[in-house]
């Protein structure tokens, strides 16, 4: 499955997000591309990943977003041993 991240399409995918410029466009095309559960879930595992940054107990962050216990332990596990992506983009915003 790993090697399914770096096949010809998805590096198109990638190359595509990179050349959005601004919000708006980002808006435009994640709108375009992605169904709104899709949104909500990425939006919902970043503000998941925000939190145990910050050090809250899980049962808070579910209580706070909703997340079920699995995808906050899911998040947490690809924050601390994933490819660094989650803590590069919260560094960053």
């Amino acid at each position: 499955m790993e090697k399914e991240l770096y096949t010809t399409s998805m590096n198109e995918l990638y190359e595509a997000i990179l050349k959005l410029k601004n919000k708006n466009e980002c808006q435009k095309f994640f709108r375009d591309l992605c169904t709104l559960s899709e949104l909500q879930t990425m939006s919902e595992r970043l503000q998941v990943a925000k939190q145990i940054q910050k050090g809250t107990p899980y049962r808070t962050i579910a209580e706070k977003t909703g997340s079920s216990t699995a995808t906050i332990t899911r998040v947490a596990h690809w924050l601390h041993h994933g490819e660094g992506g989650y803590k590069l983009a919260l560094h960053r915003v």
